[in-house]
């Protein structure tokens, strides 16, 4: 399965699209390859940056059997559970519309919920191991936020129709910061990335929302897990709660 993402160039808003159940989300998933292209190339065209990649799975909110894709079977057994855990997160609850919640949601119990299922096998390697990528995850996190904001505020300072070639150049400068930022300080603290991927992971506007939809509230989530005393599922229906009531 393929996904496709698009954005502004010169504003931070993403394109949308919407669909019965679910509402408004900020991504759409191809089965046929081919029509995924055609739908990016279409996109570019009307001047969007666009961001088309592999998934490793998906969820029907418990609608349906969820599929185990190849994909996802072809991961290492940490990113298998993580996945599973991580859909099936779905399946207990989905805000409609929300989209970066859902999945910003799906990630953090996903990730704790593999370090949980391996603890309870009694495979600390495994367990630890997923605490790692969980770090690096988080931290990453960061970046991306503050990539997010850094942007915010230069599209901000220069509002219009005639300041477009400026937004450009500010988003160029925004971007070659964080570029420098993952490759000097960030990628040498990896556990569990390839270093590598700080000089070749792909800076955009749409790269960008797409990896923000995954990376929000990451630190509230844990604070939550944090005074539930550590425990997966306490959280869990605790963030549930707390969202319905809001």
């Amino acid at each position: 399965m393929l996904v496709l993402s698009g954005a502004y160039r010169d504003e931070l808003r993403p394109v949308t699209w919407w669909f019965p159940v679910v509402g408004r989300v900020p991504y759409k998933g191809f089965f046929d390859f081919e029509e995924a292209k055609r739908a990016e190339v279409d996109l570019k065209n009307d001047g969007y940056d666009t961001y088309l990649r592999p998934s490793p799975a998906f969820s029907t909110l418990g609608f349906f059997n969820d599929p185990l894709l190849s994909t996802t079977l072809g991961e290492d057994s940490l990113e298998i559970v993580n996945t599973v855990v991580h859909e099936l997160t779905h399946n207990k609850f989905y805000a409609k519309g929300d989209a970066v919640f859902n999945e910003s949601f799906a990630n953090f119990v996903g990730a704790r919920g593999a370090e949980r299922f391996f603890m309870a096998r009694g495979d600390t390697s495994s367990a630890r191991r997923t605490e790692e990528r969980w770090r690096d995850e988080r931290m990453l996190a960061v970046v991306w936020e503050r990539t997010f904001h850094s942007l915010d505020s230069a599209y901000k300072a220069n509002p219009g129709d005639s300041a477009k070639v400026v937004r450009y150049a500010a988003r160029d400068s925004v971007y070659a910061r964080t570029r420098r930022l993952l490759v000097d300080s960030i990628g040498p603290q990896f556990r569990t990335i390839d270093p590598r991927y700080a000089a070749l992971v792909r800076l955009d506007n749409a790269s960008l929302f797409a990896r923000m939809i995954y990376a929000t509230g990451l630190p509230a989530f844990e604070s939550v897990y944090e005074s539930e005393g550590r425990d997966v599922r306490r959280a869990l229906e605790r963030i549930i709660r707390e969202k319905q009531q809001k």
